[in-house]
């Protein structure tokens, strides 16, 4: 072999670099091994997924080599990729994520989804921007829920919360990024609390959608709760008590009161645990039904606001 040869069996080219951590990711039982190695190619590379096919035979750098070498040593002990490059898709958006919020999921993505069908199944022409609309996000996290409705909704508002205030700081840097932040009021509190004193919502009946992923897991399910979850995630934005209805349930009993008349409440709950928070919902809310998220999984609640305060039944 010529030493022209040799150099360029030694070098690391991002074909090279893709099969091996695919393969490793693969043998180590890691969730989607092909984006896993994509997303660390991205962030370290700088570049665009796309690229990592068109330049293959691009050769990693030293410097790269050493930074891959300990992100790939930390996702092999299940820290969350999106954690490592601190960042998810979401909708279609890029989404800034650290260890203070959730990592968005696509089940999370049904609430939007339905959100903006509901929008367009109302609306006229000139109100299919979301003019007038004010949207309330409990529990919000990374803001991406409310982020991805008002990039969709350009004439919208939204109110969102969260019990964490390092959760909102990373939210407030999300609707920077997008281009939204001068549309949403950031308000930290425990679920509808904060909303209490806001101009926006203080009265009753002001919003058209109050929306929320709160924490749901059961503490029965919490066992079964994958490492890369439980030990990197918080612990706050999961654990939803004994039946997984801690916070579900006080915003089924409050949440309405905030709703305009015909306006939606969606909420993402436990799979296991989605009668009873169906039970809940309709103490409060018309119409009450199930959405599945991308797995056929039973995930969201929806249900109607009667516009009458301290309504206590859904039913006629």
């Amino acid at each position: 072999m010529s030493a022209s040869d040799a150099a360029a069996a030694d070098l690391w080219t991002t074909r090279r670099l893709m099969t091996w951590m695919i393969e490793t990711f693969t043998r180590k039982d890691l969730d989607s091994p092909r984006i896993q190695a994509e997303m660390l190619l991205e962030h370290v590379f700088g570049c665009k997924r796309l690229s990592l096919y068109t330049d293959p035979d691009r050769p990693a750098s030293a410097i790269e080599r050493g930074q891959l070498r300990d992100l790939i040593g930390r996702a092999l002990k299940n820290e969350p990729v999106q954690y490592l490059v601190g960042e998810a898709k979401f909708f279609g958006l890029d989404i800034c994520v650290d260890r203070c919020v959730l990592i968005p999921r696509p089940s999370t993505a049904t609430i939007v989804e339905e959100v903006l069908q509901h929008r367009r199944a109302i609306s006229t022409t000139g109100q299919s921007k979301g003019d007038g609309v004010l949207i309330i996000d409990v529990c919000t996290g990374s803001g991406c829920i409310a982020i991805a409705l008002l990039k969709n909704l350009p004439a919208a508002r939204a109110v969102a919360t969260d019990i964490s205030g390092d959760a909102l700081e990373i939210a407030r840097k999300n609707a920077a990024k997008h281009g939204v932040l001068d549309r949403v009021d950031f308000l930290e509190g425990n679920l509808l609390l904060a909303l209490e004193q806001h101009p926006a919502t203080r009265g009753e009946r002001s919003a058209d959608y109050l929306v929320s992923n709160p924490p749901y897991i059961p503490d029965s399910e919490w066992v079964s709760v994958e490492a890369n979850v439980k030990d990197y995630e918080p612990h706050l934005a999961l654990r939803g008590g004994e039946d997984g209805l801690a916070c579900v349930r006080p915003l089924f009993e409050g949440g309405p009161r905030f709703l305009k008349e015909n306006g939606l409440m969606l909420v993402e709950v436990a799979a296991s645990h989605i009668e009873q928070a169906s039970e809940l919902a309709k103490q409060s809310l018309h119409n009450v039904r199930t959405l599945k998220d991308i797995d056929g999984l039973p995930r969201v609640v929806v249900g109607t606001g009667s516009g009458i305060h301290g309504q206590t039944s859904a039913r006629p």
